[in-house]
């Protein structure tokens, strides 16, 4: 029985499955201890981005030693057919304000570019056990179950919007529907990927944020647009530098009417 090659996109896919599933399991042992008086416990988030960031190097170094990891401001951008066409590219806490105060609404995401170009994306939950994935030009998943959002759903007063928690400062509304923030990007785009709500805008990310779950809502059948109406290119952000442009997630027949309910404030 002939096996399959290290880099091929079974083998890669289980990799990066259980290697987020196991820095999930380190995440867990911190989560929900920071200090209770302290609104931001930032040494409790230092320290277990620090930690929950070794152990996903650790189990890359060990089964590919050539891969890279994503650092921001990376500058070697050259295409080449050696293994170190593979980048890696990980977030350990999505939702720091949640996870220190022992919410479960949080995760980490995991992303795999080849020559810069994405070929899967994972969102892991581990407080809830929910992972997300997708492979690029595939289908996108929600643990074993496809996931698909609807592309025809009536923009209505039963329509859900997730948004960044100063939303109301830069926007006035007029979207019929309930407008709600669970405080995690990734949790957000995930369930407009799997049709629990119907739009996420999002504000102030990073190529680091949204490379995972870029996939997973593209695989979906959904898109990340400019609230401008400009076309969106992530790989713009390779740099690391932040998204200044807020950003609508949703599916390509949804946005027309979503972006007409938003109006910017002056």
């Amino acid at each position: 029985m002939t096996q399959e090659p290290i880099h091929g996109i079974e083998a890669l896919t289980t990799f990066a499955i259980n290697a987020i599933r196991s820095a999930g399991q380190v995440a867990m042992e911190n989560f929900g201890k920071g200090r209770g008086p302290v609104k931001f416990d930032e040494g409790l988030i230092t320290r277990a981005e620090l930690t929950i960031s070794k152990r996903f190097r650790q189990s890359m170094e060990n089964r590919y030693p050539d891969h890279r990891m994503f650092t921001s401001g990376m500058p070697d951008t050259t295409y080449t057919h050696d293994s170190r066409r593979y980048l890696w590219i990980f977030d350990p806490i999505d939702g720091v304000d949640n996870y220190q105060a022992g919410i479960p609404i949080w995760g980490m995401s995991l992303a795999l570019f080849e020559n810069f170009w994405p070929v899967f994306g994972a969102f892991y939950m581990p407080a809830t056990g929910d992972l997300f994935h997708a492979r690029a030009g595939g289908e996108a998943f929600w643990r074993e179950k496809r996931i698909r959002m609807p592309d025809d759903r009536t923009i209505d007063d039963e329509s859900l919007m997730f948004t960044f928690s100063r939303f109301h400062q830069h926007y006035v509304s007029r979207f019929p529907g309930k407008i709600r923030n669970l405080g995690c990007t990734g949790a957000h785009l995930c369930y407009v990927a799997m049709g629990r709500a119907d739009v996420a805008v999002t504000a102030n990310e990073s190529f680091q944020d949204l490379a995972a779950t870029r996939v997973i809502v593209e695989a979906a059948g959904g898109r990340l647009y400019k609230v401008s109406g400009e076309k969106f290119y992530l790989n713009d952000y390779l740099d690391g530098t932040r998204i200044e442009e807020h950003l609508l997630v949703t599916a390509p027949g949804n946005f027309p009417a979503v972006l007409g309910c938003l109006d910017r404030r002056s």
